[in-house]
């Protein structure tokens, strides 16, 4: 009766540290954002949803707090806005909690990765989240705009190639690719 009555107390101690655990992990992926998986995806190869894009596959190469930056062979690098992510399919289920966003990195958003792109003067090509694509050079980046100007694809920024300078905000934007 001894061994009975002990070896149902060890099944109720097993079922409450099992529904204790299971409510830690639906605690935990309840804080995760979509960022902080995709950050945790580097060196995976994905396929995005993007609004007013459609997909978009690569490999992670480079994340940020609202940015993600995909490799594909053949083509640029495509910089992904986190926020016109509508789905991704190719990440790993989850298996551990996600570093935490140090000072440094939570510095590397959006704006500081494309006033790198404006300092390099490179020519971009932008898919919009209306399906909009615009081409030209970012001259300034602001607090959540970029000022574009724009001119035909793949051609260097010159006064007379300059059709017009237009102010876009980063909520319009999609995907930012070289060229």
């Amino acid at each position: 009766m001894f061994a009975d009555l002990e070896a149902q107390l060890d099944a109720a101690d097993e079922a409450e540290l099992a529904g204790e655990v299971a409510d830690r992990s639906r605690r935990e992926v309840a804080r995760l954002r979509l960022a902080d998986r995709l950050r945790m995806a580097r060196g995976a190869r994905l396929t995005l949803g993007l609004t007013g894009v459609g997909t978009v596959e690569g490999t992670v190469s480079s994340a940020g707090p609202d940015w993600l930056l995909l490799t594909t062979a053949g083509q640029p690098d495509a910089l992904i806005v986190v926020a016109a992510v509508s789905w991704v399919s190719g990440l790993a289920a989850l298996a551990a909690e996600p570093a935490a966003t140090g000072v440094v990195e939570s510095r590397l958003d959006l704006a500081y990765v494309l006033r790198l792109v404006a300092r390099d003067r490179s020519p971009v090509t932008i898919a919009l989240r209306d399906g909009g694509h615009l081409s030209g050079t970012i001259d300034r980046v602001g607090a959540d705009f970029l000022d574009l100007a724009e001119h035909a694809p793949g051609e260097p920024r010159r006064a007379a190639a300059v059709r017009s300078v237009r102010a876009v905000g980063f909520v319009a934007l999609a995907v930012i690719r070289a060229g």
